[in-house]
């Protein structure tokens, strides 16, 4: 699978716009590992390889466990390796992600309401939908995961002499 378009070569302006969401989010207070779980389980639910690829290696960067990281698939059955906040903000992000099935329903509000006060929850909601725009660019122009550049990069750096 190849790129269609360079997104960000093509709308800059509109790419550094969306950066500028994404900066306010991470100075909002909300915690860096937080966040990038959330990311992580956002993409994954999206199936972007390109931003799963590179949130794994945000929270291996924040010091978090490879195991944490495997399960944040199946976190509901992880037990306390989430604490109360990252439940919850998981939660949150399945509801609002699958938001055209679930509705967002009353519960599921009030299980993040009860982790996060307002500021935090609208900021983590925010998080959450520019996460998902995101993984729609990166789907959408088919944007490779680093892993796979360097993968490509090292083959041919490989036949660059002969």
């Amino acid at each position: 699978m190849s790129r269609r378009i360079d997104y960000q070569a093509v709308a800059p302006r509109g790419v550094k716009l969306l950066g500028g969401v994404h900066l306010y989010v991470s100075q909002s207070g909300l915690s860096p590992v937080l966040l990038t779980l959330v990311y992580l389980r956002v993409s994954l639910i999206n199936g972007c390889a390109y931003c799963i690829d590179m949130h794994t290696r945000e929270l291996r960067d924040l010091g978090v466990s490879n195991e944490k990281i495997a399960l944040v698939p199946v976190w509901p059955e992880a037990g306390e390796l989430f604490d109360g906040r990252e439940r919850a903000a998981l939660a949150w992000a399945e509801t609002v992600t699958e938001i055209s099935s679930t509705g967002a329903p009353d519960s599921a509000y009030a299980a993040a309401s009860a982790q996060f006060d307002d500021k935090e929850l609208v900021d983590l909601t925010i998080a959450i939908a520019t996460m998902n725009t995101y993984n729609r660019l990166a789907i959408s122009f088919r944007n490779p995961p680093a892993a796979v550049v360097a993968k490509h990069d090292a083959k041919h750096a490989g036949t660059q002499g002969n």
